[in-house]
């Protein structure tokens, strides 16, 4: 059992991706003082995408803290980003605690007792900003657990002159199409649709379309899987059940936020198919009084609605209410 306490702080940010450091900055330009704890590295998920992957947004809607991220790109890359967030905590002396995983938050607004796999913090607020990309939206049938299975796409060398089964067909499995068929792999897409999702980015979609009608990328649509052998994809189509022969799959099917920290932490979620966190949109706060919500997690399963650009004034907004100052009123095009 944990048993370590260490020193109070006014807001306990969870999760040390880009949104839970402007969380961090934004406290302390307020002057509260603030914690960060991440259950793994500076920007997790960052270091998570696959190398050399580039942002869909130009730098200055990655930027946090009024600190510009320098790149000769017109969209930074993945490398790039990493060095960014670590190098702005580094400027901003932040607090962080790495590798420590976030239980639970005992007591209330004010006097929060938070529970972490190596001790506990005493903090007057809890931020959540943990994003989505460790939790998969896994498939659910048999053979999922193989070792030839994936949810996640790192680089396409393995895949090269093998049999490669990508299930998905939105960003991340039309970018992971892509690059392994052009490094020499044998692609076949999964799609649960009658077409290749309308939301792909549009510099990518048209690429995947013109190599599936060519025939250099294979593609199944109205397909479900129905189990995975060591060798092959089972689906179900509309013309009869299938085998398409894998030595590898993606399953590049989303990702969802955690749901189990928000029950931990007592946030309810909405009863539509968003299963959103229940939150003010002015303050950021949940239903439970002194817990806030940042960045990703704001949309529940719609991973689609917020993203660092538009998730940085999330911060902005917790901080002020926190520090009992008028919450500023920062328009984001589209987003409440």
């Amino acid at each position: 059992m944990p048993t370590r306490l260490h020193a109070p702080t006014d807001l306990l940010v969870v999760g040390a991706g880009p949104i839970g450091l402007a969380c961090a900055i934004e406290a302390t330009r307020v002057g509260l003082t603030a914690r960060v704890v991440e259950k793994g590295a500076v920007v997790h998920s960052l270091v998570g995408y696959p190398p050399q992957m580039e942002f869909f947004s130009t730098p200055e809607l990655l930027e946090i803290g009024g600190h510009p991220l320098a790149t000769r790109r017109y969209k930074p890359l993945r490398e790039e980003a990493i060095d960014y967030y670590r190098g702005v905590a580094d400027r901003e002396g932040l607090d962080l605690r790495l590798g420590e995983r976030v239980l639970r938050a005992e007591g209330e607004a004010g006097a929060f007792t938070v529970v972490t796999d190596r001790g506990t913090h005493a903090a007057r607020a809890v931020a959540v900003a943990t994003g989505f990309f460790d939790q998969p939206n896994r498939l659910g049938v048999p053979g999922e657990d193989l070792p030839h299975v994936s949810y996640y796409y790192r680089e396409p060398y393995a895949y090269s002159r093998r049999r490669l089964v990508v299930v998905g067909a939105k960003n991340s499995a039309a970018k992971a199409a892509l690059d392994a068929r052009r490094h020499g792999a044998d692609v076949t897409m999964v799609v649960r649709g009658p077409e290749i999702s309308p939301s792909v980015k549009y510099w990518i979609r048209p690429d995947l379309l013109n190599r599936i009608a060519e025939g250099a990328i294979g593609a199944v649509f109205g397909a479900t899987v129905e189990r995975i052998t060591p060798e092959a994809v089972h689906v179900a189509t509309p013309d009869g059940p299938r085998m398409l022969p894998a030595d590898f799959v993606l399953a590049l099917t989303g990702y969802r936020p955690d749901y189990a920290l928000f029950d931990a932490l007592g946030v309810a979620t909405t009863d539509d198919d968003a299963r959103a966190p229940v939150f003010d949109a002015d303050t950021m706060q949940t239903n439970r009084p002194g817990v806030y919500v940042a960045g990703t997690v704001c949309g529940g399963l719609a991973t689609s609605r917020w993203f660092i650009e538009n998730g940085r004034v999330h911060a902005a907004r917790i901080a002020a209410h926190l520090a009992g100052r008028p919450v500023p009123v920062i328009p984001v095009a589209g987003q409440p």
